[in-house]
């Protein structure tokens, strides 16, 4: 099995059940392949300038990953975002928040699997099959 085989299978198993998990799995890859925010790196970046380095430094690197709350989530995403979020998958902030929280750091650990953010194609064919 294949690393992103993998992705997909671990998160998928941890994101199974309702149409609003699978929808917050999309919008959880739409965050970290977003452009405007500059992609992973970007997304890295937001975290770390809003004091979460050691958090997501956590989930890039190979060690275990720290866990975030969903307050720490929406200051380092913003509100706007978990808003407009929640709005189409027509949830609560807090679900949406609580969702990321559990989600984000499997996800980007999974990316990263050798401790390093990938470039180019491969981060873009790892989110492209975990889209599907």
């Amino acid at each position: 099995m294949g690393l992103f085989d993998k992705i997909v299978s671990i998160v998928g198993d941890n994101m199974s059940g309702s149409a609003g998990n699978k929808g917050l799995m999309e919008q959880a890859l739409n965050l970290i392949n977003n452009p405007a925010i500059g992609g992973l790196p970007g997304l890295i970046n937001k975290f770390q300038n809003g004091g979460l380095g050691e958090i997501i430094s956590s989930w890039v690197g190979t060690g275990a990953n720290q866990p975030i709350s969903s307050d720490q989530i929406i200051n380092a995403v913003g509100a706007d975002r978990i808003h407009a979020i929640a709005a189409k998958l027509g949830v609560a902030d807090n679900q949406v928040s609580d969702g990321l929280a559990s989600v984000l750091p499997q996800i980007i650990d999974k990316l990263t699997p050798n401790g390093k953010v990938p470039e180019g194609d491969v981060l873009k064919q790892g989110i492209s099959l975990l889209s599907k």
